[in-house]
């Protein structure tokens, strides 16, 4: 299975959309102390939304839609409405 995930940040309110086989084992390489990526900076992170597929290419693909304004505005129009 691939997975198509959103990750929240909500002492830096960021989002962060990827994709990956392994879910758990990604959102501990977000946290981990060691990442120097751009996620580094807005830690600690937690699984905001995730979607299931059954092929790489369909997660990669919905990764694409989901970093799109649209997509965006989509993860921001849930985010939202849980907050209030």
């Amino acid at each position: 299975m691939y997975y198509t995930y959103v990750l929240y940040s909500i002492r830096f309110n960021k989002i962060y959309i990827g994709f990956s086989g392994d879910l758990q084992n990604r959102l501990l390489i977000h946290n981990d102390s060691r990442n120097t990526g751009w996620t580094a900076q807005y830690q600690p992170w937690e699984i905001f939304y995730s979607e299931e597929y059954t092929t790489k290419s369909d997660a990669m693909k919905r990764e694409k839609q989901l970093k799109t304004s649209r997509g965006r505005s989509f993860i921001w129009e849930i985010i939202n409405n849980r907050n209030k």
